[in-house]
């Protein structure tokens, strides 16, 4: 069965080359389902491309299908900008990001892993080509709101194929694992969030919105409770300012007592659950010792030891980490951190991490301004969903890989933002 992966890869990629170099094509209305409007390639692309993020593809074999489906888009990306008419457009976070990427390349210099190194800059550079890719190809909110139905329409399948019995074993490796789709939901959460404040459709994006709330719980994924919590309270923080704070202190609170009073969650959070209670939280005296981090503490500790400590400006290199943890049974035989920040502070130091925080704040913060200022549903929109998630998928990038799932992941908030941004463009070019 994971052989029709390479089959499903070749034909996403041909249709997505087709998309790309079209002069125009049709699609649905995503505001009328009976009409059909006219994109030209680029848009075409973009939807495709936004849509099937959470599809892996992947495969066993010699070949290592998800990185190769992870380069040829962005190569597709690269390509796709000089085949736009429209330019991608730029600001401060951008400008941030790329000095980030450009950071991770002197990396090169004095790594000793460069094939690795290679790697996790592919990695971090699809959430960039998406951005400014995003930015050149959207103008009009109506393929806005098609990539992002579209995007929640596959994450939809892909709850139907995780929670359905025997479906799953029909598409082994189609979608990307259990954790990748859990940090995904988060947008797509905040998504349908924004569609029920801002459309006529209430009751089911409400639903939709609870809906991906769910498997975090049921996996009792901590990490991406973790995250969904942030992005809601980031969400209501945008739409109501200081109005929401005891919104955001309801959240936290339902949060908190979910992990008091649902035994698998409570189990998993701590180690010894049965000592531990909601009143020693609220005294204050549940510590570090008390959680349960499956010995994650002890191995980013020993990590910084070999990587970090007495190289904090610039770190060991980039790819140091990765090509330790595949190249050397250790920590059980894992072969990631679980904590993108450590893996930054090992791999390039503390420049790394700093020049990526700006990037994250300031995209949340350009995105509350934008909300803020416009009165255009659509840029609003854009705005409240890119600054919430990334909120949220920022945060998880402490306890989880979320760079090793970028297409799955950061590509998200990124392409909300990217959009956003060119919705800007658009707006300001018909006034």
């Amino acid at each position: 069965m994971y052989l029709l992966n390479y089959l499903y890869f070749l034909i996403i990629t041909l249709v997505g080359l087709k998309f790309l170099t079209m002069k125009r094509g049709v699609m649905t209305n995503p505001l009328n389902r009976v009409q059909k409007m006219v994109m030209d390639g680029p848009e075409m692309f973009w939807v495709l491309t936004f849509s099937t993020g959470l599809l892996a593809f992947s495969a066993p074999g010699v070949l290592d299908l998800m990185a190769i489906r992870l380069m040829v888009l962005e190569v597709f990306c690269l390509v796709g900008l000089f085949i736009c008419k429209r330019s991608p457009q730029w600001s401060p976070a951008v400008i941030f990001y790329v000095l980030y990427i450009i950071w991770l390349v002197i990396g090169f210099s004095y790594t000793s892993a460069p094939s690795y190194g290679f790697r996790v800059i592919l990695k971090y550079l699809y959430p960039l080509f998406i951005v400014l890719f995003a930015s050149a190809a959207v103008r009009d909110k109506e393929v806005f709101l098609k990539a992002g139905v579209g995007a929640r329409v596959v994450a939809l399948i892909s709850i139907a194929v995780a929670f359905i019995p025997y479906i799953g074993r029909l598409f082994p490796g189609v979608f990307w694992y259990g954790t990748a789709r859990a940090i995904n939901y988060i947008s797509m959460c905040v998504f349908s969030l924004a569609l029920y404040y801002y459309t006529n459709e209430k009751k089911k994006n409400l639903l939709l919105c609870v809906l991906f709330m769910l498997p975090c719980f049921l996996w009792i994924f901590r990490t991406s409770i973790m995250g969904t919590t942030m992005a809601l309270m980031t969400f209501f923080f945008f739409k109501y300012r200081l109005k929401s704070l005891p919104v955001i202190l309801g959240i936290a609170f339902m949060v908190i007592i979910a992990i008091f009073t649902i035994p698998s969650l409570r189990e998993k959070m701590f180690t010894n659950s049965d000592s531990v209670s909601i009143e020693q939280f609220q005294q204050g005296e549940i510590s570090k010792d008390d959680i349960n981090s499956n010995a994650r503490f002890s191995m980013w500790e020993q990590l910084e030891n070999r990587f970090y400590d007495g190289k904090e400006l610039i770190g060991s290199g980039i790819g140091s980490v990765q090509h330790y943890m595949y190249s050397n049974v250790v920590f059980g035989g894992l072969k990631v951190p679980h904590n993108d920040y450590v893996q930054m502070l090992c791999d390039s130091g503390i420049v790394s991490v700093v020049l990526y925080l700006l990037t994250v704040l300031t995209v949340i913060i350009h995105s509350f301004i934008v909300y803020q200022n416009s009165s255009d549903i659509a840029i609003k929109m854009c705005a409240i969903v890119a600054g919430s998630s990334l909120a949220g998928v920022a945060l998880t990038m402490y306890t989880d890989n979320v760079v090793n799932y970028s297409m799955a992941t950061l590509s998200y908030p990124f392409g909300f933002y990217g959009m956003m941004l060119g919705l800007i463009k658009g707006k300001n070019r018909k006034e």
